[in-house]
């Protein structure tokens, strides 16, 4: 863990730990939440908080106003908050503080090309939303005790770690769209040296532990059996992908070339999938498998990450015995159409960055803050 960028020391205490830590989960990706806003507001006033329409977008206010109502739909409007994950999704839900707020933000109902079109309240109300939901949901947290029970604190934890996706799926918007935002994070001062780290044959357990919080996609932790393999210390820079490059392994992409010159050691940014394993062809080597990928991040000293999500070469697939939670639409539907990453980039909460977490995206995606490392 001290090998790392991204200590996941708030991830790991936002699991296990009591209220305090959930608390303090909520406060601060909300505090980011508004200053992202606030930055849209000030960058698309003019234009009404609209921008053109795009697959991989959301209008931002929709993106603002769906927090709030899912914060709202799993807290203050569960009847069976307290059975955690034994919660039955589609039981009768008390009424929103917002009209028609299902009908604008549920987005597991809505389409996403209807998000562009639909009445959505303009930014104050938005706004007004966002307080008075969090509010209610501090009140519901302050009302249990400090030890309170997995249960008790799941929806908690999990309206947090909902809210810190958005906040980075906000960054890689607003960079998209040519926006300032207020900055994610600083560049270590240095980075150690590259080296290669072998790790033995083994039977490895990976996935998370029925105990404390995980997403239904970590459950349930099981061993794999992985031979023996080594694996870079770090995610491959821009030093060395920009030789792939010009070499004419793909096309280069608008900003590679500022962004290798300005850091050359940092890692290499904004790539798909397909682009990562053009690199590993190239060099002679191989995109490590999700659990070679967690198995270094847990066991190998000098192993850092957290500056960039990287790409594996495992499909998204349920881990034996998966059972989905209450919130269905988060993994289920995603099987077998997704690539897995793994890690952490420069914007993602340290709430949210752990070792056992299974981040997913289409793998053409490349406007996400996603980059590799290489194994053989």
């Amino acid at each position: 863990m001290d090998a790392t960028f991204h200590v996941y020391s708030k991830a790991q205490a936002l699991r296990t730990a009591g209220t305090g830590p959930v608390r303090e989960a909520l406060l601060e990706v909300r505090r980011r939440t508004l200053a992202l806003a606030d930055a849209y507001f000030l960058a698309l006033a003019d234009a009404g908080m609209q921008v053109p329409y795009a697959s991989q977008l959301n209008p931002p206010l929709w993106e603002m106003g769906h927090v709030a109502w899912f914060q709202e739909y799993w807290i203050e409007r569960n009847r069976q908050r307290p059975l955690g994950v034994k919660c039955n999704p589609d039981h009768r839900r008390f009424p929103s503080s917002l009209q028609e707020a299902d009908a604008l933000y549920d987005s597991g109902k809505v389409e996403h090309r209807s998000r562009w079109s639909l009445p959505l309240p303009d930014f104050a109300a938005t706004r007004r939303y966002l307080d008075s939901t969090l509010q209610q949901t501090l009140v519901l947290l302050d009302q249990l005790p400090e030890d309170a029970s997995e249960d008790e604190l799941y929806f908690f934890r999990l309206v947090a770690l909902h809210e810190a996706m958005h906040g980075e799926a906000a960054a890689y918007m607003g960079e998209a769209l040519g926006i300032g935002l207020p900055p994610h994070g600083a560049p270590p001062a240095q980075r150690p040296a590259l080296t290669r780290i072998a790790l033995p044959q083994q039977h490895f357990k990976v996935g998370s532990p029925l105990e404390g919080f995980a997403f239904d996609n970590e459950l349930l932790d099981h061993h794999v059996p992985l031979a023996a393999f080594q694996i870079d210390s770090q995610p491959v820079s821009w030093a060395r992908f920009m030789p792939f490059v010009k070499a004419g392994g793909c096309k280069p992409r608008p900003g590679w070339a500022e962004a290798a010159a300005r850091d050359p050691s940092a890692p290499a940014v904004h790539l798909s999938a397909a682009e990562a394993e053009g690199w590993c062809r190239w060099a002679g080597r191989r995109l490590p498998t999700e659990a070679e990928w967690e198995c270094a991040a847990i066991q190998a000293p000098g192993f850092s990450w957290g500056e960039v999500w990287e790409w594996t070469a495992s499909t998204f697939e349920p881990y034996p015995e998966f059972a989905p939670h209450p919130y269905r639409d988060y993994s289920q539907p995603w099987f077998g159409s997704r690539r897995v990453l793994r890690g952490a980039a420069a914007a993602t909460s340290p709430w949210l960055a752990h070792p056992r977490y299974r981040n997913f995206f289409e793998p053409q995606r490349s406007d996400i803050f996603a980059g590799f490392r290489s194994c053989a």
